[in-house]
């Protein structure tokens, strides 16, 4: 068994791969902003940073913000794994990030970018947007009489869990470059996705869709962010509501 990293260890995803990974055995170091012993910022890096990543085979970097920094947090990363001599640098990423105009998604290619040049051994796994994301942004659209979603749009969630899953086995394995893309189940309307997340949680509302306009609306009303050939993830957004409601 070996020593990993996780980062972002106690978000939605971190904290499915670092139980994962301690189930089947590895020893597993969280690295989070707010969490001893490895409380680190990786945007500043540091000594904690250092300390988190020696004797580390092998880091899972989880770790990323919408609201910026993720450049400059992998770049840290990658120096202090470089230093420490980590063997194995698995980053998760999402499809659609060299197709969609949005800013997260051009610094998430960014880091995809600093990954591949490295000098370590990297895995990058993209997936689609998880249903908890969904499930997030339909709580906040559902709070006025009339549900406003993008018109035209589509998604294709995928259940973290399952991107865990995965994220455990490659992590346990060699190096293995850009893989195949982690998809959900289904394409799925927008629309059809709000409603299904109202009739999970007893609401009443009107789903209207609304046309929006910019790049990264066409990008997403294209279908640039989804992976209908790579739909191996099983859980649906239903199913997900059902366990979740439960």
């Amino acid at each position: 068994m070996t020593t990993i990293l996780v980062t972002g260890g106690t978000g939605t995803l971190g904290r499915l791969v670092t139980e994962r990974l301690r189930a089947a055995g590895h020893e597993v170091r969280v690295l989070s902003r707010h969490t001893p012993p490895y409380a680190v910022d990786l945007r500043e890096g540091g000594s904690g940073l250092d300390a988190a990543v020696a004797g580390v085979d092998t880091v899972v970097h989880c770790a990323s913000s919408p609201r910026g920094g993720d450049e400059q947090a992998a770049g840290q990363l990658i120096a202090a794994a470089r230093r420490a001599g980590v063997r194995h640098l698995v980053h998760v990423s999402i499809v659609g990030v060299d197709r969609v105009p949005l800013g997260y998604y051009r610094s998430k290619l960014a880091v995809e970018r600093l990954v591949e040049r490295s000098g370590l051994g990297w895995t990058v796994l993209r997936a689609t947007q998880f249903h908890e994301l969904l499930a997030r942004l339909f709580q906040t659209l559902a709070a006025p009489p009339l549900m406003l979603v993008p018109a035209g749009v589509s998604d294709q969630p995928v259940a973290a869990a399952e991107v865990a899953d995965r994220l455990a086995e490659l992590a346990a394995g060699a190096p293995a470059g850009r893989v195949g893309d982690l998809a959900g189940p289904e394409v799925r309307t927008l629309d059809s996705l709000a409603r299904a997340f109202l009739r999970a949680t007893g609401r009443r509302r009107a789903v209207v869709g609304v046309p929006l306009a910019g790049r990264a609306y066409r990008g997403f009303r294209s279908g640039g962010h989804l992976a209908p050939e790579q739909a191996v993830g099983r859980t649906t957004f239903e199913e997900y509501l059902a366990v979740r409601r439960g």
